[in-house]
């Protein structure tokens, strides 16, 4: 399992489906404080800001980035959460633990989590708001969260989601699901995944291997690479009618962020725009999408994306912050 993923929020990497930005005070000020982003040195996790200086020092066991003004950090075995000070504001009490998202956060306490514990949410100062009760949660977007029921894990169960009270607005029903972005949602049924609306009436038919949240308009999905001739599983980008803008072609394809996606040729990740065209040749041997006008690359790293450092670089591809942590996150 990736580092990024952290140990944190493994249970997104055991599910089939997931498997797995004036001046700078005022602009501080309007967005919550400085732009962190959290980067392991050793078996230590810290934050830094974008010129690279350690606001909040190395001293978490795993650290995840910022959202909505807290992050989710492991410290003496349990998870809890922080402000851009580097305080706790929620006491480490949960055994897995998501970011803040819409308000809420997604936790589960039980020494076995997720394997047999429950997921509920919790907002800010660390209440429950909808009570521990699904076998595998994740984050609020536009108003729902996916969630399933029925098994440890969700082997062989159904997926749904429900609005801030816990309500089902869509039944269990799908064999995978992610979340809902720009109006639409990738589920999964019969091993073929499409779109639904939030009335979860299918608006793309599934017929994808896999496919992605839409990001600025586009969604990467993966098919059998007859659409551009080559062979093997190949990723390009629909539109919301289901068509192709950018035909498969890529190893892998990341959601678009700042106007420019990453994606895999050759073994090696770079970035491409809208048009398919690539404005920063592939190079690095894993990396991340924009965030705050850097995106965290890595050299030296392996398939899991362990092993080599990582720094950060701008939207020309040069690097900024030169690679030297063992892990990377974004800027938030």
């Amino acid at each position: 399992m990736f580092k990024r993923i952290f140990a944190i929020f493994a249970c997104l990497a055991v599910v089939g489906l997931i498997t797995i930005s004036e001046g700078q005070q005022g602009s501080q000020k309007q967005s919550g404080g400085p732009k962190l982003a959290p980067v392991q040195i050793g078996d230590k996790w810290g934050y830094i800001d974008k010129t690279g200086k350690f606001v909040i020092n190395l001293q978490f066991d795993v650290a995840n980035s910022f959202s909505e003004g807290l992050a989710a950090v492991s410290t003496g075995g349990k998870i809890g959460y922080i402000d851009k000070t580097g305080k706790i504001v929620i006491e480490p009490q949960f055994d897995l633990a998501y970011s803040f998202s819409e308000g809420l956060a997604g936790v589960c306490i039980g020494n076995e989590c997720p394997i047999r514990g429950k997921f509920g949410y919790i907002n800010k100062v660390g209440a429950y708001v909808i009570n521990s009760q699904f076998d595998l949660a994740w984050d609020f977007s536009e108003g729902l969260a996916r969630v399933c029921v029925g098994s440890s894990l969700c082997i062989g169960s159904k997926y749904g989601y429900i609005d801030k009270t816990g309500k089902f607005l869509i039944n269990l029903q799908f064999d995978g699901a992610e979340d809902f972005s720009e109006g639409l949602a990738p589920v999964s049924t019969g091993g073929k995944m499409g779109y639904i609306d939030k009335t979860g009436k299918v608006v793309i038919n599934p017929q994808f291997n896999w496919a992605r949240p839409f990001s600025e308009g586009l969604a990467s999905v993966n098919t059998y690479g007859v659409y551009s001739g080559k062979s093997g599983f190949k990723y390009g980008y629909i539109d919301k009618a289901g068509k192709f803008v950018i035909e498969p072609q890529f190893d892998d394809a990341k959601d678009f962020s700042e106007g420019l996606a990453v994606v895999k040729i050759g073994g090696k990740y770079g970035f491409i725009d809208k048009t398919g065209k690539i404005v920063i040749n592939p190079q690095f041997d894993w990396a991340w999408s924009f965030s705050e006008g850097l995106a965290s690359v890595c050299i030296g790293c392996d398939e899991r994306a362990e092993g080599g450092k990582w720094g950060y670089i701008d939207k020309t591809g040069k690097i900024v912050i030169n690679p030297q942590f063992d892990w990377a996150g974004d800027f938030k």
